[in-house]
């Protein structure tokens, strides 16, 4: 684990005379000095799916994996190694029968794997602590323990019963992705077909509520009109906790210029994701095309799968995609997108959520101990110093303490 040698606020004060991105001139650092500014940085990463790891491969956080062995990107000693201080894990739960009992089931399952998270943390209580407020990064930076935040991946757990998101905060919760991809009672998905128009009667309350509450608002794998909704309604700043551009990449699931605008200007920020199909178009494979079809036809819509045929279907599309690897792109793909969002929005309003153990990878930056090859393209691109620690977590943490103000000052109102 990293140890800070000077206080990461005083750091960003004495870098403000480095070089700025836009002077275009390459910072002069040696690689030896750039692996050490990343050691020294305050890193925050707002989505893994590590949680799926510790539940479906019951793998220890406290032990080194083999990503490829293990299909893990992501444990303690690895985030030793590549520097990260901080992350979000993410409790991701499928779309399934939208009843009450569809509602109580899903979230058990949740509050399982939140139970499953809290016991691996508590095993590992000298190398990692649950946080809960924006500040507890940078204090067990300085521990030398690794902060691990909570978000709520598809508000398809709460239901329709605002308590919910009372419950799930109550457990460490500090972000909801409103949807993922299909709709639920809250939103309509970018991957579904139009059902509200946006945010729900029931999604104004639910973000309402999170407002009050201090929770982020996470509109990654929303629709673009509950983009635009979802800023609106929030009185704080909302996120896209692991969203690239879509003029970057045509995929539905990315932003366009019009949204990112819209999030910087309520003071939001987007964190770029590592997914391979977000960074660039998937390259025409034969085999792999003809496997993945196949394998369509086999499931077709998986919207509606039980939870014994999904994990079916998850076991089938994983060995596809060992068996008949995707031509991965590469860490300067993935800068091209801060590169654009930066012009676009400025540097402000951007950071990262790389998406390891939901599928991300990159050809040099494979899990989460090749999270320095990030820095080393920042570096490279003439990233200052200060503008570098402001993609990896000083944005972030901004708009996460904006969010507990918000928070408090609604309290006071109703108090």
């Amino acid at each position: 684990m990293k140890h800070v040698i000077i206080p990461f606020i005083l750091m960003l004060s004495l870098w403000n005379c480095t070089v700025t991105k836009e002077s275009e001139v390459t910072i002069d650092m040696t690689e030896s000095e750039i692996l050490a500014f990343h050691q020294s940085l305050l890193t925050l990463d707002t989505h893994v799916d590590t949680p799926l790891r510790l539940m479906y491969d019951a793998i220890d956080l406290g032990t080194h994996h083999d990503p490829h062995e293990y299909n893990s990107k992501l444990d303690f000693p690895r985030m030793d190694e590549g520097g990260l201080d901080a992350v979000f894990f993410a409790i991701w739960t499928p779309q399934g029968v939208r009843n009450d009992s569809g509602h109580q089931a899903i979230k058990q399952k949740a509050l399982g794997m939140l139970d499953r998270v809290e016991s691996q943390i508590a095993k590992h209580s000298e190398m990692a602590e649950i946080a809960t407020h924006s500040s507890d990064a940078q204090r067990l930076q300085t521990q030398g323990r690794h902060a691990i935040y909570l978000g709520l991946e598809n508000g398809y757990p709460i239901g329709t019963d605002l308590e919910n998101i009372d419950l799930f905060y109550n457990r460490s919760i500090r972000y909801v992705t409103l949807c993922h991809m299909t709709n639920n009672e809250i939103c309509d998905s970018s991957n579904d077909t139009t059902e509200f128009g946006g945010l729900s009667p029931f999604g104004l309350k639910a973000i309402e509520r999170m407002n009050h509450l201090g929770m982020m608002v996470d509109i990654s794998h929303t629709s673009d009109q509950t983009v635009a909704q979802a800023v609106a309604a929030s009185q704080a700043p909302v996120i896209a906790s692991h969203s690239c551009s879509q003029a970057m990449c045509d995929n539905l699931r990315n932003l366009n210029d019009s949204l990112l605008t819209l999030i910087a200007d309520k003071g939001g920020v987007i964190q770029m994701c590592l997914l391979s199909d977000y960074i660039t178009p998937d390259p025409p494979q034969d085999a792999r095309d003809s496997a993945r079809a196949a394998l369509k036809s086999k499931w077709g819509n998986t919207k509606h799968l039980s939870d014994v045929q999904r994990e079916q279907y998850r076991h089938e599309r994983n060995s596809v995609n060992r068996n008949f690897p995707r031509v991965l792109p590469t860490v300067s793909d993935a800068v091209d997108h801060i590169d654009h969002m930066v012009k676009v929005v400025g540097i402000d309003h951007v950071g990262i959520g790389t998406d390891f153990d939901g599928g991300a990878a990159l050809a040099d930056c494979y899990d989460v101990s090749e999270l320095p090859n990030v820095t080393r393209e920042l570096v490279k691109r003439g990233y200052s110093k200060t503008d570098i620690a402001k993609i990896w977590s000083g944005n972030l943490l901004r708009v996460f303490a904006e969010v507990e103000r918000v928070a408090s000052i609604l309290t006071q109102q109703d108090s």
